[in-house]
């Protein structure tokens, strides 16, 4: 593979995009001496850029002025100011994945893609390498930009969480360990087809050599089906298809509540088959997987009295990641709704049993409504507070009338959509459901 390091030092280079990732690249290309551009879309955020990066696209944006674009993961390069330039410009577009990849090629990267299930398995990676005695630093999509790492040490572990739209526009990004979680319908309103979403997701092992290791999901029909579909092009490199089954004693040894429902099963198989490989002990492992307290935002659990618990789920924004939850739970009370995923779909067969009602929230109950509707229980309310205080009226009716006898119940918060109709992002969405938690506790009954 070509090194490009060398290459970017006294060329021009046009970042687009300068939320965080832009910053962090800007700052990293200064100290090689390129001759840097930038832009955003954003006028707002257009005035944070000093006078002497801004871009004067009316002057400068030829074909030619240009030796590489650092696109930002947020940019739809179909949709955009600079799209005309970009589309006459493609070969020249990287990311701050290939910029790190080429100063860095000494360190083990261990990068890891999925629908579901991502900032929990790379957390867990990082809390297993640390325990083992490594150097290692987590980055990416979890939140810190990746140029962001200053002065590594050459045998530091860099885990990355990588998303489709890092992977997208990636030209050479490298990992010694890639691992595709799962694959399910998500972000269609920029991929458009299923076939482009695993595309992109497929480009975490495209660059791999045959040194390096990938890992595929078995149970999981889209991964199978890029298994089947590439197995006689030689694509992958060393091929894991990791089966939770294979490690059924071992997950007998997990006592921590949290990890024990299926998608964090798949994911803890993901870390012991890696920690396996880096020769990690097992009982290395089970330490971290049994103090792990989660990710907020995630099946964080919420104990409202004995007789309720209340499960934050705002991460979960497609059905598919609700699921997860509504087949680990019982006696469910289900808040849902928000921005549906373009092409997502609901599937309650397996789960309807365990959800006495839903509690429809957002902008698009119309598309809530037809989904669930002859499935289970429902009531369309306006918002997440007046739903939860529904939810508690509805229980104390419960509990007055005995109309149920059942001793455990689950308000359930998987909105199975995007947060964007009435909240900032999923965190705002979900802070606002645990301050509604808290409240009650010293009102329930």
């Amino acid at each position: 593979m070509r090194n490009l390091s060398s290459k970017f030092a006294k060329k021009k280079i046009l970042i687009y995009g300068f939320a965080k990732s832009g910053l962090a690249t800007l700052k990293f290309l200064k100290k090689i001496k390129s001759e840097i551009y930038c832009w955003d879309d954003n006028s707002f955020v257009r005035k944070s850029i000093k006078k002497k990066y801004l871009l004067n696209f009316k002057k400068k944006l030829t074909n030619d002025f240009i030796d590489f674009i650092v696109v930002s993961p947020g940019i739809n390069i179909r949709h955009c100011y600079l799209k005309n330039f970009l589309a006459k410009n493609r070969a020249k577009i990287i990311t701050d994945l290939d910029i790190f990849y080429n100063f860095n090629k000494d360190n083990q990267i261990i990068s890891v893609t999925g629908t579901n299930g991502k900032s929990t398995t790379c957390k867990l990676l990082e809390a297993v390498f640390k325990k083992a005695g490594h150097k290692t630093h987590l980055v990416g999509n979890i939140g810190e930009p990746i140029l962001s790492l200053k002065k590594l040490n050459k045998k530091a572990v860099i885990i990355v969480e990588v998303s489709s739209y890092q992977l997208e526009y990636t030209q050479h990004f490298k990992s010694n360990h890639a691992v595709i979680l799962n694959i399910s319908p998500d972000h269609m309103e920029r991929h458009k087809t299923m076939t482009n979403y695993i595309n992109a997701k497929i480009k975490i092992l495209k660059f791999q050599s045959s040194k390096d290791h990938s890992y595929l999901n078995l149970n999981n029909k889209f991964t199978k089906k890029i298994i089947d579909n590439y197995k006689k092009k030689q694509f992958f490199s060393e091929l894991h298809k990791v089966d939770k089954y294979k490690v059924k004693k071992i997950f007998k040894k997990i006592k921590n509540k949290y990890l024990l429902s299926q998608n964090n099963l798949e994911n803890i198989s993901f870390v012991l088959k890696i920690a396996s490989n880096y020769r990690i002990r097992l009982n290395i492992v089970l330490q971290v997987l049994n103090k792990f307290k989660g990710l907020p935002h995630r099946q964080e659990r919420l104990l409202l009295n004995d007789e309720i618990i209340c499960i934050n789920d705002s991460k979960a924004t497609n059905f598919e990641s609700s699921s997860q939850s509504l087949k680990s739970y019982q006696n469910i009370f289900w808040i849902v709704g928000g921005l549906p995923k373009k092409g997502d779909k609901f599937f309650l067969n397996k789960f309807k049993k365990n959800i006495i009602k839903a509690y429809i929230i957002g902008k698009s109950t119309i598309f809530f409504k037809k989904q669930l509707r002859k499935k289970v229980n429902l009531v369309v309310v306006n918002n997440l507070k007046n739903a939860f205080l529904k939810v508690i009226k509805d229980l104390k009716q419960i509990k007055n009338s005995n109309s149920l006898t059942k001793n455990k119940y689950t308000i359930l918060f998987s909105p199975a959509a995007a947060s964007f109709d009435q909240f900032t992002n999923f965190e705002d969405r979900g802070k606002k459901f645990k301050e509604l938690v808290y409240r009650a506790r010293s009102s329930i009954y």
